[in-house]
C-alpha cells in the first residue's frame, strides 16, 4: 500500500524575502504527523515536530504563529 505525505495545513505570514518570509505547515503520513516552521522559504531554515496527533499539530501551529499578526491560511490540494 503506497501512503504519500500531504500537506494537512499551511499558514504564511504574509511577507516576502529570505529574511522576512515565515510558513508554518502541518503534514500528514498515514498516522503520522509532521509539523515544520519555514524561515526564509522552503530552503531557507526549517525546524519540525513530530506531535501525536491533528490536535497537538494544531496546538503548535498557533504557538509558532503567535509571535506576530498577519499570518494567512493557504489552501492545499487535499484529496
Amino acid at each position: 500500500m503506497l501512503i504519500m505525505e500531504l500537506v494537512h495545513r499551511r499558514w504564511w505570514n504574509g511577507h516576502y524575502g529570505r529574511m522576512a518570509r515565515r510558513d508554518v505547515v502541518i503534514f500528514i503520513d498515514g498516522d503520522t504527523w509532521r509539523v515544520e516552521a519555514w524561515e526564509g522559504g522552503r530552503e531557507g531554515r526549517v525546524r519540525a515536530w513530530a506531535p501525536p496527533d491533528e490536535e497537538e499539530c494544531l496546538l503548535l501551529a498557533d504557538d509558532l504563529m503567535s509571535d506576530s499578526e498577519g499570518w494567512r491560511e493557504l489552501p492545499t490540494s487535499r484529496p
